[in-house]
């Protein structure tokens, strides 16, 4: 961490023994049993009631508050709770709800606010589907989702029109923040900054920029920061995020306009301007500039910009230093951190310093101390969202008086970092030789792809438009029942492969009776298709209860890489040999991309993450080649999460993209040319790394494009893109069922980008959240608009 030089600092004699502020910037909203996910999955079924739901949140809330002024925040957050997302959330409190919702003013419905979210079926939802020209029979699609920044949390992306009007459509951040003081807490709320927030917005006119509502939109962030400071707010956080990243002059001009505006109308209420994710860059001027009473800085991402921001703050602004990782899930070594801290505070002043995580807590899990069946070394590496806030408050403690009020937490700090650097379950020097080793040959395909399409359409001799999905199906009660049972030990290993096989081949069954070309073996065995993988490689460790949220009620539990990965063992190729043996039709195997198990974990961070993904990459490399031997013709590697690896500044985009398609190119390029590799890509927008993708060489690529109404075909119409695709036709993540006529509109729209020699037909993303119910009738109308499609050809 950069600091101030140790000449220019007064040690820290005169220090008070009170503690420095603390904060959080927000917390994880989903229960440490993932309350909210259950609550969320009962309403939507029916099973409890509207207020039941409300009063889950009530409970959740309550609970944050308590756990964190019961660690030592003072500092605490109000409106960092969802029940699904905060960018939507502000869409509703604006009243930026497009007229497909039906929305006539008054309250927002929790029926409308779940339809722009998932969606509805026909009658499912009472104003959702009384909208406009839309035919409400068929229900109402959801809003866009996409990654948030370069997070695998994901949000609703804001619709808007260059006609669009805002107003106060949801008092939520005031009612939030009037409920923690009830219970006796005073707090800061957090709203999305209306810069960050318009900069996230989308129009379905391409050319129009929603920076221009800017003016509309201000008067009601206005309403919304009178009320709060009216009923007692001291401080609100204000997240810009944007400021990260490279911005023009419009957006540069917006930050200024909003916050003068901000503090002409409500002077009275001081703003934490939250930045995080990354530098300031070359917009740390401006932010300096804005007049904000305080600004948090990203110190893990970017932890040389304290020198230059405390030379040019304004005298008086707060700045909070954000040195706990809020990304990640590593110990912090708070001796270090100290010596940097130490000169810091005496710098400023300890009344200009406020300590928080490099971001909200929203994106790590919420107690290290559930974890009873985690390897005890590797545990004691580990800092969920308590202990994160225990490292905080004596951080805070120790600036505040002595080292020595914290003595004892300091030396445990220094015990696990000593213990972590010299612990022999990290290294391999079998694995770094073998990176080492890669060369040019590793990374290529033997052929041009017109020569291996040739081979591989004489090897299928599939039809025209053919179909498949992208290789899940829904984990139901009763799959998630049997591996809950066998993890328990009350299921044999012989009977819970038995079920499986029977699940497997009851889902190859159907599949050839609805008119499939290409079958997938649906990975009932498998809990997650990062976990599945990191279970069975060297240098993977798996937490019980390390949930954090992806969207909505998804919750995820990425993996732990702490140490040098290996492939003891082959993975998938007996479940895909079983699989292939029930049916004639080619099977797929499914396999995660290096680039995706690696975005999907927490990564250690003592190493490059490109070298751990070499590492990965060269484990699945193994499997690929096993798979080809056993007989598997169609290999899947799905790199999902691909794009959201990407560095938030442009400048650092090629470094990262040169070794994530080297690294996906290592695990594919071993293989025949007969060998057809496919990979699945999601949430992406593709116009900016359409090189990269094309790079890559896969055989086929699958995309989510049907929200975008298959506008993302674009970036590969431009590009001329060779090989073949298939665009999702249908959206996954919304329980409506589409018609066979939605899917072939969707498919028309991509002919008028692709060829029809390129075209594939398959969903958005794999179905494993979704119910049969909703899967069987969706995938017989998939099947329809292939026929239909192939007679109009």
């Amino acid at each position: 961490m950069s600091t101030v030089s140790k000449s220019t600092s007064s040690k820290s004699s005169a220090k008070s023994t009170s503690s420095l502020p603390v904060a959080t910037l927000g917390t994880p909203r989903i229960g440490p049993r993932r309350e909210l996910k259950m609550a969320l999955e009962s309403y939507w079924s029916g099973a409890i009631d509207e207020n039941a739901l409300i009063d889950v949140g009530v409970g959740l809330r309550a609970a944050n508050w308590a756990r964190q002024k019961s660690l030592g925040i003072t500092v605490m957050p109000s409106n960092d709770f969802s029940f699904y997302d905060q960018v939507l959330d502000t869409s509703v409190m604006v009243g930026a709800i497009p007229k497909v919702y039906g929305w006539k003013g008054g309250d927002v419905s929790f029926a409308t606010y779940f339809a722009m979210a998932r969606g509805s079926q026909g009658t499912a939802h009472d104003e959702a589907c009384t909208h406009g020209s839309h035919d409400a029979s068929h229900g109402v699609p959801a809003q866009e989702m996409t990654k948030w920044f370069d997070t695998n949390y994901h949000f609703m992306v804001p619709e808007v029109t260059p006609d669009q009007t805002f107003s106060l459509a949801s008092r939520k951040p005031i009612k939030e923040y009037e409920e923690a003081r009830s219970l006796g807490y005073q707090t800061r709320p957090v709203l999305v900054g209306p810069v960050t927030y318009l900069k996230l917005a989308k129009s379905a006119d391409a050319s129009f920029d929603p920076v221009t509502l800017l003016d509309r939109l201000l008067p009601v962030y206005v309403e919304v920061l009178g009320e709060l400071a009216d009923r007692g707010a001291e401080w609100v956080q204000l997240d810009e995020p944007c400021l990260v990243l490279d911005l023009d002059a419009p957006a540069q001009q917006a930050l200024q306009r909003t916050y003068a505006a901000f503090a002409e109308a409500v002077p009275q209420l001081r703003i934490m301007l939250n930045t995080y994710f990354g530098e300031l860059g070359d917009n740390l001027d401006l932010a300096l500039s804005l007049p904000v009473a305080g600004l948090h800085l990203d110190l893990v991402r970017a932890q040389d910009q304290f020198d230059e921001v405390a030379a040019k703050a304004p005298k008086g602004m707060v700045l909070s230093l954000g040195v706990i990782d809020g990304r990640n899930i590593w110990r912090s070594d708070l001796s270090s951190l100290l010596d940097g801290l130490e000169p810091m505070v005496d710098l400023l002043g300890r009344d200009r310093v406020e300590l928080a995580p490099s971001c909200s807590l929203l994106h790590v899990p919420i107690d290290l101390g559930l974890e009873t069946e985690l390897d005890p070394d590797v545990r004691s590496w580990l800092a969920f969202s308590v202990q994160k806030m225990e490292e905080l408050a004596a951080l805070g403690s120790a600036l505040a008086g002595s080292r020595a009020d914290v003595a004892a937490k300091l030396a445990a700090s220094d015990a696990a970092a000593a213990a972590r650097l010299a612990s022999s379950k990290i290294h391999d020097l079998a694995v770094a030789k073998r990176v080492a080793s890669v060369d040019a040959t590793m990374r290529r395909r033997g052929s041009d792809f017109a020569t291996r399409a040739a081979e591989q359409h004489r090897r299928f001799k599939l039809p025209a438009f053919p179909t498949t999905t992208i290789g899940s199906f829904p984990q139901t009660a009763e799959v998630r029942n049997a591996r809950g049972a066998h993890v328990r030990g009350t299921l044999s290993d012989a009977a819970y492969k038995t079920f499986l096989q029977n699940q497997t081949a009851r889902a190859v069954r159907w599949q050839e009776n609805i008119g499939l070309d290409v079958l997938v073996h649906g990975e009932f065995e498998r809990n997650d298709m990062v976990q599945y993988f990191g279970e069975q490689l060297a240098g993977f460790a798996f937490t019980k209860y390390g949930w954090v949220q992806s969207y909505g009620s998804r919750c995820v539990r990425p993996p732990v890489l702490f140490g040098d990965v290996s492939r003891p063992h082959p993975m998938t190729v007996e479940w895909w040999q079983y699989s292939q043996s029930l049916t004639e039709r080619p099977m797929k195997a499914m396999l995660t991309g290096p680039v995706t198990i690696l975005n999907w974990s927490f990564v250690r961070d003592d190493i490059p993450r490109e070298v751990a993904c070499r590492q990965i990459a060269l484990a699945i490399r193994d499997e690929v080649l096993d798979l080809e031997k056993a007989g598997a013709g169609m290999i899947q590697i799905d790199e999902a999460a691909l794009r959201e690896g990407l560095p938030l500044r442009k400048s650092e985009w090629k470094s990262y993209l040169d070794w994530a398609v080297e690294s996906f190119r290592i695990c594919s390029s071993g293989v025949r040319d007969d060998t057809q590799i496919h990979t699945h890509m999601c949430y992406s927008e593709f116009n900016d790394i359409i090189d990269a993708i094309g790079a890559m060489d896969a055989d086929v690529i699958s995309i989510e494009t049907s929200r975008s109404k298959m506008e993302l075909l674009d970036a590969f119409r431009t590009y001329k893109y060779p090989n073949e695709i298939g665009p999702g036709v249908y959206d996954i993540h919304s329980p409506r069922v589409p018609e066979t006529r939605d899917m072939v509109d969707l498919l028309k729209l991509a002919r008028q980008r692709l060829a029809d020699s390129q075209l594939w037909i398959n969903p958005d993303c794999g179905l494993k959240t979704r119910k049969w119910e909703e899967v069987r009738p969706a995938l017989v109308n998939m099947v329809a608009a292939a026929r239909e499609l192939r007679s109009l050809a």
